[in-house]
């Protein structure tokens, strides 16, 4: 019988030892995450469309909604027509001086003849006087005119780019009305309906890449002396009931500060008051579900 108890004993004492060193394997435990991104409205309307459902794989850049764009058409046109008004407005200048130089050329001929009838004494000098005065006359009244028309002209063509602005910002407007998916992604939550009226900033659907997923761990500051951003690493999924599943993953981020243990984290030292986060990149092959249980093993 004793000896019997001795087996048992040291049968007892291998198999907790066993466990002990398959506790020690794991270097920290965590959760699985994805980088989740919430899609909100950037126009104001009834949503005309809206084509999202949980769990739709979206690839980026795809549309999926659309956001009433009536009103912002009508100005579109509206500016159109402004931009022809203005157009409609601007002067011919070459026209409108046209007489005006008709003029001077004229004067300027009378000028010429006065100046030779002068020099042969067959007019007096008074009338090449006048006739230089309406010159001069002439020639200040088609500058004037040339920079009336040139400041008429500058307003003209300063509406009109304001006009261009306008449209341009409408545009843009409208295209904001295009609910587009930023990243590929898998639906995770929607928040409104077709039909419905959403204002500028109001979340519409939140999306994550659950193909590129991490498992946010912690570890102490003794673990981490030995562990660097892109070292290899063993993921394993927790499904419960001692079924695990393993991947490969890459430490993509360690945290410069440290922070208190998070109360449902459990560390190799559960003593440990500070803690440094990480996260180990994996592949997901579709069965790691965001918050699953998780572990780590660090490959030195």
């Amino acid at each position: 019988m004793k000896a019997v108890n001795t087996i048992w004993t040291i049968g007892l004492a291998m198999v907790l030892a066993s466990c002990g060193d398959k506790e020690q394997k794991n270097d920290a435990t965590g959760v699985f995450e994805a980088t989740e991104t919430t899609i909100a409205a950037e126009q104001s309307g009834t949503l005309m469309a809206f084509g999202v459902c949980e769990g739709d794989e979206i690839a980026a850049g795809n549309e999926v909604g659309l956001i009433d764009t009536t009103q912002i058409w009508l100005k579109i046109k509206q500016m159109g027509a402004t931009k022809q008004v203005y157009q409609s407005q601007k002067p011919d200048m070459e026209v409108q001086i046209a007489v005006t130089r008709q003029q001077l050329d004229k004067a300027k001929q009378e000028q010429q003849r006065y100046k030779e009838l002068v020099s042969d004494g067959a007019a007096p000098s008074k009338m090449l006087d006048d006739a230089t005065s309406q010159v001069d006359l002439l020639e200040k009244q088609l500058k004037a005119q040339v920079s009336t028309l040139n400041t008429q002209l500058s307003t003209l063509n300063s509406q009109l780019s304001t006009t261009d602005v306008q449209v341009s910002q409408l545009k843009d407007q409208l295209r904001k009305c295009h609910v587009i998916a930023p990243v590929k992604g898998t639906v995770l939550e929607k928040y409104v309906e077709k039909g419905e009226f959403v204002a500028i900033g109001k979340p519409l659907f939140k999306m994550a890449d659950t193909k590129s997923m991490y498992i946010r761990a912690y570890v102490t500051s003794a673990q981490l002396k030995n562990i660097r951003v892109g070292q290899k690493a063993k993921v394993f999924a927790d499904y419960g009931n001692g079924q695990k599943k393993e991947y490969e993953g890459v430490v993509s981020w360690i945290s410069s500060r440290s922070e208190f243990t998070p109360k449902t984290i459990l560390t190799d030292d559960e003593r440990a008051d500070q803690v440094y986060a990480l996260k180990v990149a994996v592949k997901n092959d579709g069965y790691i579900k965001i918050g699953m249980y998780g572990e780590v093993q660090f490959n030195n």
